[in-house]
C-alpha cells in the first residue's frame, strides 16, 4: 500500500512538473493600442460643428505595439451633459434638455491582417431629421490580445 503511494505522489509530480511551462520566449503583450486624431488630417477637432445633411469622413490614427484587431465609432447625444474619462477638449455646451430624436451611431469594423498601424477613415452623412445640440464622438481600438483604448472629443450638430 505504501508503494502505491509513493507511486501516486510520484506520478501526480512529474505530471505536475510537466505542466508548467518555462517557455519565457513567447511575447506577452503589457501594452494598450493608442488612437490619435490631433493630427492633420484627423476628424473631428474637439468643440467642431457639423452641419446636419453634411458629409464628413472621420479620421483617426490607431497603432498597437504588436497587432490591432478592431475599431469602433461611436456618436451620442449629450443632451446631459455627462462626460466620459478619456475626453479630450473643453466646449461650451448649450443648457440641458431631454432628445426627442437624437442621432445615435455605433458601428464595430474588424482589421484584416496582422497590422500594427491602421488609419481609420468612415464617412458620414449627419442625418437632416435629428436633434441639433451637443454630442460625443468617441473612437474604440482593441488589439489582437484585447487591450483595448477610446477616446472622445465633445462636437455639436447645428441645423
Amino acid at each position: 500500500m505504501k508503494r502505491i503511494k509513493s507511486a501516486c505522489f510520484f506520478l501526480f509530480g512529474i505530471l505536475f512538473f510537466a505542466s508548467c511551462s518555462s517557455d519565457d520566449t513567447s511575447v506577452k503583450d503589457q501594452d494598450k493600442p493608442e488612437i490619435n486624431i490631433a493630427y492633420q488630417g484627423g476628424f473631428p477637432e474637439p468643440c467642431m460643428a457639423l452641419v446636419k445633411g453634411e458629409t464628413y469622413t472621420f479620421r483617426a490614427k490607431i497603432t498597437d505595439n504588436l497587432s490591432l484587431a478592431a475599431y469602433s465609432l461611436d456618436i451620442h447625444h449629450n443632451f446631459d451633459h455627462h462626460t466620459h474619462d478619456d475626453q479630450q477638449g473643453d466646449c461650451e455646451l448649450d443648457v440641458v434638455k431631454q432628445p426627442i430624436n437624437p442621432w445615435v451611431f455605433m458601428e464595430n469594423y474588424a482589421i484584416e491582417g496582422d497590422v500594427s498601424s491602421y488609419e481609420i477613415m468612415i464617412e458620414l452623412t449627419i442625418p437632416q431629421d435629428i436633434d441639433p445640440g451637443d454630442y460625443h464622438c468617441s473612437y474604440s481600438v482593441t488589439d489582437q490580445t484585447g487591450w483595448q483604448s477610446r477616446t472622445s472629443v465633445d462636437i455639436k450638430i447645428v441645423e
